[in-house]
């Protein structure tokens, strides 16, 4: 297979200055992307502010004689959001590519979190992803092309202990990908979202000497792969960890179907309405909410005497 490069396209890396972000941009330039570095460059936790993560990878593109911007505005901020779009916008003339990655950390439990924490993660993984897809969706339409890659994570999709704020904000990522997908598909639109795994500072007080390779630049490929014109897949989740790439999807057991239902029943039913060994799985894109209500009004039709 031939090189699938980027030439002329132009891409926004949020949290493109250190860790998975950073693999990401690296890895687009080289390939012939013009990239827009966005990173606010602060703490885990989101505080502060320093320019040096986002220019030393913008560094790093023009020395491999690649073409880059840096950009510090927060995606906390739907002003943040626009100015993110905006430098690419004002710099390139478009924008071909969007990788929302950037995210940050307040780890404590359910008993104690408090408000200020769940919001301030929630500001930067949830309404980041929207605070940057709302600008740049309708550039995209407009042009006729689009690649969205928005991040979730195997906490979004499973849950963890002591990160309600994170855990609610990447399964909502779930959500933002599907509609920005089903809204795109007649726009030559296209939204994926990445489940990374690799230690990067977020795994900061973890223990991980057991861990196999996790390197982000393993998880680069994927992400490249989705932001590529090449890939025509959209509402769709593809976990990435330690070298396995899957994809992820909800699904349904068949369920049971009566005309009618009391406490009793659900708990007589119950081994049936959970039994999982035929799954369905209704694919957002082209029309899973509709597949989903049709199946289920079927149920009622098919079961009638």
């Amino acid at each position: 297979m031939a090189d699938l490069r980027f030439d002329g396209r132009v891409a926004v890396v949020t949290g493109g200055g250190r860790g998975l972000g950073r693999e990401y941009a690296l890895l687009l330039a080289s390939r012939g992307a013009m990239v827009v570095v966005n990173d606010v460059g602060g703490s885990l936790t989101g505080e502060g502010v320093d320019d040096g993560p986002a220019q030393q990878v913008v560094d790093e593109i023009l020395a491999a004689g690649g073409a880059a911007v840096a950009s510090t505005d927060s995606v906390a901020t739907a002003d943040g959001g626009e100015a993110v779009v905006g430098t690419a916008l004002d710099r390139y003339g478009r924008i071909d590519v969007l990788i929302h990655n950037a995210g940050n950390v307040r780890r404590g439990s359910l008993k104690d979190m408090s408000y200020a924490d769940f919001d301030a993660v929630l500001d930067v993984h949830l309404r980041g992803a929207f605070h940057v897809v709302r600008p740049a969706f309708p550039v995209m339409c407009a042009a006729g092309y689009g690649r969205v890659v928005l991040t979730s994570s195997i906490g979004g999709l499973y849950g963890n202990h002591g990160v309600a704020n994170y855990a609610a904000a990447k399964a909502g990522i779930i959500g933002l990908t599907n509609v920005v997908a089903l809204e795109g598909a007649a726009e030559g639109v296209t939204c994926n979202a990445i489940v990374p795994g690799a230690v990067t500072r977020m795994a900061a007080g973890l223990d991980t000497s057991t861990y196999p390779p996790m390197d982000p630049a393993l998880v680069a490929p994927t992400v490249g792969w989705l932001a590529h014109e090449s890939c025509a897949v959209s509402g769709e989740i593809y976990v990435a960890i330690a070298g396995r790439v899957a994809r992820a999807f909800v699904a349904e057991t068949p369920g049971v179907y009566r005309p009618s239902w009391s406490i009793e029943d659900v708990a007589e039913a119950a081994d049936a309405i959970r039994d999982d060994t035929v799954p369905l799985v209704f694919a957002p894109v082209p029309d899973g909410h509709t597949d989903h209500i049709r199946y289920s009004f079927g149920a009622s039709q098919t079961s009638a005497p």
